[in-house]
């Protein structure tokens, strides 16, 4: 990937643009606290040529999300455990929606 392919891409949440001490000074926390989110699978960093942890804006949302938990006093397993189940539970509702609206398109008569 060229430099000019990079620069296109930093509007892309998914994009790993930051490294983990630029990552853990925007969300306010250690870098061992991203190390032990990603031990518990809650997010998964990319890794540069070099090796070095690579997180994007979308991980660093869910990582600001654990944090609010940890300093409730939520211990970072049951944290990372809550956050992806309110993912889950989002994307079933997201599909429950969309079967909702294909259903009533098929069959306008029996929307009520």
């Amino acid at each position: 990937m060229t430099a000019d392919d990079s620069y296109g891409r930093l509007d892309d949440d998914d994009y790993p643009a930051y490294t983990m001490g630029r990552a853990a000074e925007m969300i306010g926390t250690t870098q061992s606290f991203l190390r032990a989110i990603g031990e518990a699978r809650l997010i998964t960093p990319l890794r540069s040529e070099g090796g070095h942890r690579r997180y994007s804006r979308y991980q660093l949302r869910i990582a600001a999300r654990a944090r609010e938990l940890v300093d409730q006093g939520t211990p970072i397993e049951a944290a990372c455990r809550i956050i992806i189940l309110e993912d889950q539970l989002e994307e079933a509702q997201r599909i429950n929606a969309e079967h909702r609206r294909t259903t009533e398109t098929a069959n306008p008569t029996t929307a009520a």
